[in-house]
Parts: C-alpha cells; sequence; structure tokens
C-alpha cells in the first residue's frame, strides 16, 4: 500500500513539473490550443471542389436577340461570370494568360440564321487547361447548359427530332486534360515552401538551445553578416532542389517549360528568400526548435497547400480567405510557375506576381534582421 501511495506521489511530481513547464512555455500552449481551431477552419472553407461563377469571356460574333440569349443562359445560373465581352476569338487565350477569364464562349456569325432554318447552330467553348480542376467542372456545367438551352429553343420554335444547338470545346495549354500539368507546378511550389521553411527556422533556435550564439555574440560579426551568412547556404540548397524538381516534372510527367527560363529563375529566387526569411524570422523569435518546427509547419506547409491555388481555385474560397491568400507567397509562385511552364507567360503577364515575390522576400529579410539582437535576453 505504501509503494503505491509512493508511486502515486512521483507520478504527480512529474505531473506538476510538466503542467509547470507548459505554464510557462505559453507559445507551446496557445499552438496547441490554436492548431486544431485553425486546421478546422482552413480545411472547412479552403478545400472546396464545388466551383461557381466561373469567370468567362463572351465572344459574340451574331449580335442577335438569340445570340444574346444564349450567353445570358450560361450566366443566369451563376455557375459563369461573364467579365468580358470580346470582339475577337484571339484575344480570349490573351485573358487566359493574364489569369482573367478560365473559359472563353464564342458565338459565331450566322447563330441566329441557322436556328431559324432549323439547321444546327454551334457555340465553341474554348477553356484554360493550366486549370485541370476547373475546367473539368466548366465542361461538365457547360454541357448541362447547353441541355438546357436546347430544350429552350426546342419549346420556342416547336421544334422536334435533333437538338439545334452543337457545343464544341477546346482546351489550351492542357489539352490532354492531363492531371500532372495542373498538379507538378504546385508541388513545386508547396515542396519548397515547407523544406525552405524549415531547414532556416531550426538555425537561429539551434544556435540557442545549444549555447553557441554567446560565442557568436563574442566575435565582431554584426546582425547583417549572421542573417545572411545563415541565408546564403539553404539559398544555395535550395535552388538545386528547384532544378531537381523541375528536371523530375519534365521527364517524369512531361512538363513543359513554354515560357522564359530567366523569369523562371527570377521568380525562384525571390520566392526562395521569402520562404526562407520566413523561416529564419520563425527561428529568431521563437529560440526553441520544437516550437520552431510547429511555427513552421502552421505557417508555410498549410497555407502553402490551402490557400495558394494549388488544390482549389482562390475565387471559390471565402473572402476573408482570399484576402488571407494574399499574404502567402506561395500563391504568387504557383502562378509564376503555371504562366510559365504552361501557357509561355513573359513578364508583361507575371509583373504582378513577379512583384509581389520581390516585396515578400525584402519584407522577410527585414523582419529578420530587425527581431535579430545581439543580446542574450
Amino acid at each position: 500500500m505504501q509503494g503505491l501511495q509512493r508511486f502515486a506521489i512521483r507520478v504527480f511530481a512529474l505531473t506538476s513539473k510538466e503542467l509547470a513547464h507548459i505554464r510557462r512555455d505559453s507559445r507551446t500552449l496557445a499552438l496547441g490550443l490554436a492548431m486544431p481551431v485553425v486546421l478546422l477552419v482552413l480545411f472547412g472553407f479552403g478545400v472546396s471542389f464545388d466551383l461557381s461563377a466561373i469567370p468567362m469571356a463572351v465572344v459574340d460574333l451574331d449580335r442577335t436577340e438569340q445570340s444574346i440569349d444564349a450567353w445570358r443562359t450560361f450566366a443566369a445560373p451563376d455557375e459563369f461570370r461573364v467579365v468580358a465581352q470580346l470582339d475577337d476569338p484571339g484575344q480570349v487565350e490573351q485573358m487566359f494568360r493574364r489569369r482573367e477569364a478560365v473559359v472563353g464562349l464564342v458565338i459565331p456569325a450566322g447563330f441566329a440564321r441557322d436556328i431559324r432554318r432549323g439547321e444546327e447552330a454551334h457555340l465553341q467553348l474554348l477553356l484554360d487547361g493550366a486549370d485541370g480542376n476547373t475546367a473539368s467542372q466548366a465542361i461538365a456545367k457547360a454541357n448541362a447548359i447547353s441541355l438546357a438551352l436546347n430544350q429552350k429553343i426546342r419549346v420556342k420554335l416547336g421544334m422536334v427530332g435533333a437538338l439545334p444547338l452543337n457545343v464544341k470545346s477546346m482546351t489550351r495549354f492542357n489539352p490532354e486534360a492531363r492531371s500532372a500539368l495542373f498538379l507538378v507546378p504546385g508541388l513545386v511550389g508547396y515542396i519548397l515552401a515547407i523544406v525552405a521553411v524549415l531547414l532556416t527556422a531550426l538555425t537561429v533556435a539551434r544556435e540557442w538551445e545549444r549555447g553557441s550564439m554567446e560565442q557568436l555574440f563574442a566575435t565582431p560579426v554584426g546582425r547583417l553578416e549572421v542573417i545572411l551568412g545563415k541565408l546564403l547556404p539553404y539559398l544555395g540548397l535550395g535552388a538545386v532542389q528547384l532544378l531537381m524538381v523541375l528536371c523530375v516534372g519534365a521527364w517524369v510527367f512531361e512538363v513543359p517549360v513554354r515560357g522564359s527560363l530567366p523569369l523562371l529563375a527570377l521568380c525562384s529566387l525571390f520566392f526562395l528568400f521569402s520562404m526562407l526569411g520566413q523561416g529564419l524570422l520563425i527561428s529568431v523569435v521563437t529560440r526553441n526548435q520544437m516550437v520552431a518546427t510547429q511555427l513552421g509547419v502552421l505557417s508555410a506547409m498549410l497555407p502553402s497547400m490551402l490557400l495558394s491555388g494549388f488544390l482549389t481555385p482562390i475565387d471559390n474560397m471565402p473572402i476573408v480567405l482570399q484576402w488571407i491568400s494574399r499574404l502567402v507567397p506561395a500563391q504568387y509562385f504557383v502562378a509564376a510557375l503555371r504562366g510559365i511552364l504552361l501557357r509561355g507567360n513573359g513578364l508583361s503577364e507575371l509583373w504582378r506576381e513577379t512583384l509581389a515575390l520581390a516585396v515578400f522576400s525584402m519584407a522577410m529579410v527585414a523582419a529578420s534582421f530587425f527581431k535579430f539582437q545581439r543580446r542574450l535576453a
């Protein structure tokens, strides 16, 4: 009986010690309590494969009452959202490159005449295949709407027999609808974001835990030298990782490189600096490898997967998450990768993404510099 009592006392003492440690380490406690809520919100709202209001450009070359009624039928159920009315089908591809539209509806001249004559009229649906998930859903939605439009025309004209309307679809940039072409650029950004943040998140924290930071402070090395000295080796490692991933993607999955290689290198450099700087900032603030790892995973892995457009379109998310996603560098890098690799975009189409990545990289390095202090306390 006494042995059991002593055992209970020892267990209680150790439990009290751990509780005291948890209370003192408020950051770990906060992460443990906040992470389940954050995960639930991000996965609940961020992951949704049900698309609506897909941005669509309309090219109405007929300009008749019947043609206007046709494209308005596509927009009426809120499945598609008309973002532009163009005069030339060639302009649709430019909107695809600028990510202003995902679908283009082309109504040829003579559309109304063919319907009045009882002949088969044609509609052409152009799709941006770089976003495979959206393109496949857009085709399914367009087929359903075209059937409803066919029935509407038949009832209005009293037609029987063959369908009066024929909708043909054409997919640009990924005509075979291969999922690898859509996923690989997103995976590149996702993998680099996680690896870069976790690599540098442990650097300064490891120095603090090992006590070697005191020795570093005894040298005449300044803060900027420390920050750059910590970043540059991992920048070289990140560049090698990027080349390896792109080579594997091109070799194994046949991912093309249709755009500018210098622009790809520039965007990758800014992105690596952004994520390495983010990891270093976490390391400087936490001074603890375990907390730095948890923060690195929470701030890099989940946003890069859920809020970058890697899996689901950002436009499909709630407006609050859309605003938050603007603070995720991976969003701009994934968009730049898909633009350069699949669409053949240049700086004229991707200057916003390039500028955003440059701003993020400078902001993260500057924040790490100002937060890092040459003192022990």
